[in-house]
């Protein structure tokens, strides 16, 4: 028997800023989410800072797995919560890089999340029963997802 498909739709692109992060322990850091923006044909609208954060977990060569709850603001006023995990992995010189702040290519590492949405809004109903893959970028600004629903 041959293997399905795995079909996807392009939602949105979504930004995310970010505060200071707070060292739990060595492995452990919490990061305040404290806005961004969302925009594409499936949704647009700014993702609400407050109570979002994204529980990151570290692992001695860099790696790293987020855990992240956040709130977009659709621009219809419609709330939808949004949960993923993921991880960002590569080469130890490129983690290095980009734990310094630094501007590095995409293609240089591995980032992807998996996403869940959940919202009381009649017209984005639909999120709320699909699984979105997000494929991740860390730029300087921030963290970048083009976010794609699993068809």
């Amino acid at each position: 028997m041959a293997p399905l498909p795995l079909d996807t739709e392009y939602l949105f692109t979504m930004d995310i800023a970010v505060g200071v992060p707070q060292a739990v322990s060595e492995g452990l850091r919490v990061v305040p989410v404290v806005g961004g923006t969302v925009h594409g044909p499936a949704l647009t609208g700014e993702v609400v800072g407050g109570a979002s954060a994204d529980w990151l977990r570290l692992e001695p060569d860099g790696t790293a797995h987020m855990d992240v709850r956040l709130t977009i603001r659709a621009a219809s006023g419609a709330l939808v919560y949004v949960h993923y995990t993921g991880i960002r992995t590569g080469p130890a010189e490129v983690l290095a890089r980009l734990g310094a702040g630094e501007a590095v290519p995409p293609s240089d590492y591995y980032f992807r999340v998996a996403i869940r949405f959940e919202t009381g809004d009649a017209t984005l109903a639909w999120m709320n029963r699909v699984l979105a893959i997000g494929v991740g970028q860390r730029p300087p600004a921030g963290p970048r997802y083009d976010v794609y629903a699993v068809r």
